[in-house]
């Protein structure tokens, strides 16, 4: 997804939908330290980040994109009651077509209050931002921008599937996120971002579907990870923003959820919110310095690029967040 410039894209959107502004709402008083949750295994997320990589890059309708949807399945089945796979076909801006795999895996699918869980595991077909020319219409590995959110998501499946939350809980992994406007074209769409969840909010996998809240996570591996409340959060979801963030505070980690208001940033959350009328935050990487981390839509977004302590801290946060909300069934 883009960030600088489309931000005025992102301000159009929302003003169309007449939203009214939200205030943060008081948030309850939990003692997050004491809100017992799965323990995260961080070497258990970085592996499952690897394993993504080691299929190639996951560019929509290529074999490595095949074998890393079959793995994806194959493995949330092992821990979630069902998994459902949502084909698509997306047109891209370049007018070509792809088809897209959502990837839905649920906790207890009969309970009517949900919570969603997302990332998105496309890896992008242009390594537009590259600072070798020559490279820029190579693929993008994709290690910290769509394996790391969706690898934090199957080791949370993992744990908490052994200490399942007092709610139903949906991991999506959404398809054909990043393969929007490349830099060097002259093309100026922005709906081309984030076609998997578009079609997800308008044609969900269950009718009628809906959720308490969601959370969207995205490039939260680097080695200095960094959250802001970003804009587009902060309008739809103000208290679910707030009390991530006091979970981070209360868990020592004020560092890394900075409290911070910032730009909007066109992410799966904006369809989400917009189109399904859930509120949903989004955990992504916000550098003051760079377009989100060094990076990002490089040849060089590889393993090198991801910290698996990052990834458990998002994921504590999380976990802390939705089980002082739904403790554990006991």
């Amino acid at each position: 997804m883009k960030r600088l410039v489309i931000i005025a894209a992102c301000l159009l959107l929302l003003a169309g939908c007449k939203h009214k502004q939200a205030q943060p709402p008081e948030v309850a008083a939990v003692d997050y330290t004491q809100v017992a949750v799965p323990d995260f295994c961080a070497d258990s997320a970085y592996r499952y980040t690897a394993d993504q990589l080691a299929f190639g890059n996951r560019i929509p309708g290529s074999k490595a994109w095949q074998r890393c949807a079959d793995y994806l399945v194959a493995q949330m089945r092992r821990w979630c009651d069902t998994v459902i796979v949502q084909d698509f076909r997306a047109i891209l801006w370049d007018n070509s077509t792809v088809p897209g795999k959502n990837i839905i895996a649920s906790f207890n699918p009969q309970a009517p209050r949900r919570i969603l869980l997302a990332a998105h595991w496309d890896s992008r077909r242009w390594a537009d931002h590259d600072a070798d020319v020559n490279l820029q219409h190579s693929p993008v590995p994709g290690a910290n921008d769509g394996a790391a959110g969706v690898a934090t998501l199957m080791e949370m499946a993992r744990v908490m599937s052994a200490m399942p939350p007092s709610v139903g809980v949906d991991f999506i992994f959404f398809d054909v996120e990043d393969q929007g406007v490349a830099d060097w074209s002259e093309v100026y769409d922005e709906h081309s971002w984030c076609k998997g969840s578009q079609y997800w909010a308008d044609n969900r996998h269950i009718p009628y579907y809906t959720a308490v809240y969601g959370v969207l996570f995205d490039m939260i591996g680097t080695p200095e990870p960094r959250f802001t409340k970003e804009y587009i959060s902060r309008q739809y979801a103000p208290g679910l923003t707030e009390k991530l963030w006091q979970c981070a505070a209360a868990l020592g980690y004020g560092n890394i959820f900075v409290s911070q208001n910032t730009d909007p940033i066109l992410d799966d959350h904006l369809y989400v919110n917009q189109m399904a009328g859930i509120p949903m935050v989004d955990i992504v990487q916000n550098s003051p310095t760079t377009s989100f981390f060094t990076h990002w839509h490089t040849t060089t977004d590889d393993l090198q690029s991801v910290n698996a302590e990052a990834l458990r801290i998002v994921a504590t946060v999380t976990m802390k967040t939705l089980y002082g909300d739904y403790p554990a069934v006991q």
